[in-house]
C-alpha cells in the first residue's frame, strides 16, 4: 500500500519536475536570458486542425431571385424534397415546377474548429449558390444534411437550416447562417497514433534546422523521464515525431502539455522580404544582403558591391561588408522614390539573382 501511494505521488510531481528541469536548462549560466518562445507558439499537434462539413441544400423563400425553371438541378432537388415530405409529383412531373423562381440550389459548408465539437453544439455555416440565382437575400435554407471530409465513407455529422444573412452586399449569392449548423454526432480530432504524437511546424517556421533543434530540445529536456530513450525525431522540415513515454500512455494530454510548454530561443528563419503590393508595405526580416548591382531610377544611379565609378553614387562606400537591402531602401526613400517603384526595384533584384532572400508577394 505504501509503495502504491509513493508511486502515485511521484506521478503527480513528474510534470512539475519536468517544468523545473526545462527552466534550468533554458536559462544560460552567467548571462541574460535570450528571447524565447514556447513550442506551442510555432507548431501544433497533428490532428488538431480544422475540418469542413459540406452538403447540397435548397434555399426557399426568395423574391423571384432564385434559379428558375431553366436550371434543372434545382428543380429536381425541389421535387425530391417535396417527395420526402409526402407530396408526389403530378402527371407532368418536374415540369409543374418550371415557374418556381423562389428556390435556389446551394452548397452548404461548416468548419469544425481544431478542438473538435460535441453533439448539440451549434456553429455558423456558409451558404453559396451554385446555380443561376441572382440573390439569396431573404431566403431560408431548408433542412440540409452535412457530411464529413471522408469521401470514401460519407457520414452525416450535422444538420443545417435557418434564415440567410448576406454579409457582403456586393456578393448576394453567398450568405451565412449564424449558429445554423447543429452537430448530430461528436466530432473528435485524434492527436495520438501508435503511441506517438507528431508536431507540425507552422509554414513560417518550417525548416530542417528548426525541426532538428526542436527534436534535440525535447530529447535533452525530457530524457530524465525515459532513462535515456530517444523520444523525438525530425522527419522532415515540418514534422517532428515524438514517442509518448510509457508512464503517459494513459494520460497523453499531460505529456503533450509538457512538450508544448518547452521554451526555446527564437528559431532561426531564413532571410525574407514580404511585399504587399496593395498597401505598398515592405517587410524585411534579418540582414538581407544584395549582390553587386547597379540600380538606375530616373536621374538616380546607385551602385553596390563595387568600387565607386565616376557618375555613380555608392550605396555605402565606408562599409566593406556586403550591401544590405535595408540600406538600399533607405537610400531610395531619402530621394522620395514612391513605394510602388521601390517594389519594382526589389523585384528586379530578385529576377537578376541579386536578392539573397526569399521574396514573398502578397
Amino acid at each position: 500500500m505504501k509503495h502504491a501511494t509513493t508511486a502515485a505521488v511521484f506521478r503527480r510531481l513528474l510534470p512539475l519536475l519536468a517544468s523545473l528541469v526545462g527552466l534550468l536548462l533554458a536559462v544560460p549560466a552567467g548571462g541574460p536570458a535570450l528571447a524565447q518562445v514556447t513550442l506551442k507558439n510555432i507548431c501544433r499537434v497533428k490532428g488538431q486542425e480544422e475540418n469542413t462539413l459540406q452538403g447540397l441544400g435548397i434555399v426557399v423563400g426568395l423574391k423571384g431571385t432564385g434559379d428558375g425553371g431553366n436550371f434543372l438541378p434545382a428543380i429536381r432537388s425541389l421535387s425530391k424534397v417535396m417527395m420526402v415530405l409526402g407530396e408526389q409529383p403530378g402527371k407532368k412531373g418536374i415540369d409543374e415546377l418550371k415557374d418556381a423562381k423562389n428556390v435556389a440550389l446551394v452548397m452548404v459548408t461548416a468548419t469544425i474548429p481544431a478542438s473538435g465539437a460535441r453533439q448539440g453544439d451549434k456553429i455558423d455555416c456558409t451558404v453559396s449558390s451554385i446555380g443561376a440565382a441572382k440573390s439569396l437575400a431573404g431566403g431560408r435554407l431548408f433542412l440540409t444534411a452535412l457530411v464529413g471530409p471522408d469521401r470514401n465513407n460519407p457520414r452525416v455529422y450535422a444538420l443545417a437550416e435557418g434564415p440567410i444573412t448576406i454579409e457582403d452586399p456586393s456578393i448576394p449569392t453567398t450568405g451565412k447562417i449564424f449558429r445554423g449548423c447543429r452537430l448530430e454526432e461528436d466530432f473528435y480530432t485524434a492527436f495520438t497514433r501508435n503511441g506517438k504524437i507528431t508536431l507540425v511546424l507552422d509554414r513560417n517556421h518550417a525548416d530542417f534546422q528548426v525541426a532538428q533543434e526542436i527534436a534535440d530540445l525535447i530529447n535533452s529536456q525530457l530524457a530524465f523521464q525515459t532513462s535515456g530513450v530517444t523520444l523525438a525525431k525530425a522527419i522532415n522540415q515540418a514534422n517532428i515525431e515524438v514517442l509518448i513515454p510509457p508512464q503517459y500512455r494513459e494520460d497523453p494530454v499531460m505529456f503533450v502539455s509538457q512538450v508544448l510548454a518547452l521554451p526555446m530561443p527564437h528559431p532561426p528563419t531564413g532571410a525574407r522580404v514580404v511585399i504587399n503590393e496593395r498597401t505598398g508595405s515592405i517587410v524585411i526580416s534579418g540582414e538581407v544582403e544584395i549582390g553587386p548591382v547597379v540600380v538606375t531610377h530616373k536621374n538616380i544611379v546607385i551602385e553596390t558591391g563595387a568600387p565607386v565609378a565616376r557618375g555613380f553614387v555608392a550605396l555605402d562606400p565606408t562599409d566593406g561588408s556586403k550591401a544590405k537591402l535595408k540600406a538600399l531602401v533607405e537610400a531610395l526613400n531619402a530621394v522620395r522614390v514612391p513605394p510602388a517603384e521601390i517594389i519594382d526595384i526589389i523585384k528586379g533584384l530578385d529576377r537578376n539573382g541579386k536578392l539573397h532572400a526569399q521574396l514573398i508577394i502578397e
